[in-house]
């Protein structure tokens, strides 16, 4: 898939995310990613995985956890937008969701072999695609969205975080 989605196929709130991905195969783009984010984070010892930047933040490992979350989430909808499934989707609440996980726990090769799994699934739906499932819409948290918009903001929201973890972990 090489053509962007229009303003038109997501929310504005996305628009942040979708400027962040760069021209291409969005496919080949994904798979990049899914190999930098590997580079990056598997040099990161445990004691490190569990830094929080400031307080009230979320530690390395919940940021990780939270960008395999979100992607699962978006992958659902993009799944049910493709297939055509007109049911509207609820939104969700990110803070909700890292608060019920014990992720600092966890040791940082597990959330790593996690975010992978998710990342090739998401790799091998979009692989089966068809140009028009791509270009079907439907309904996520009130607004109107086309499946190739969430394989963008899937993209663009890893890679916002990644930019965050080198400026603000990693440094």
């Amino acid at each position: 898939m090489f053509i962007r989605p229009s303003k038109e196929e997501y929310n504005a709130y996305y628009e942040s995310y979708v400027k962040l991905v760069p021209n291409g195969d969005i496919h080949d783009i994904l798979t990049q990613s899914l190999k930098s984010t590997i580079t990056v984070l598997s040099n990161v010892v445990e004691e490190r995985a569990n830094y929080r930047y400031a307080e009230g933040k979320w530690s390395l490992k919940e940021v990780l956890g939270h960008i395999t979350d979100n992607e699962r989430i978006m992958t659902y909808r993009l799944l049910r937008i493709a297939r055509g499934d007109k049911t509207p989707l609820a939104g969700y609440d990110q803070d909700v969701l890292n608060s019920g996980t014990s992720l600092d726990k966890c040791p940082m090769a597990n959330l790593l072999e996690d975010y992978t799994a998710v990342r090739r699934a998401t790799l091998t739906l979009l692989r089966g695609l068809s140009e028009e499932a791509w270009s079907r819409r439907g309904i996520v948290n009130d607004s109107e969205s086309s499946a190739k918009a969430w394989a963008y903001i899937i993209s663009g929201h890893e890679i916002h975080h990644m930019n965050v973890i080198k400026e603000k972990y990693l440094n």
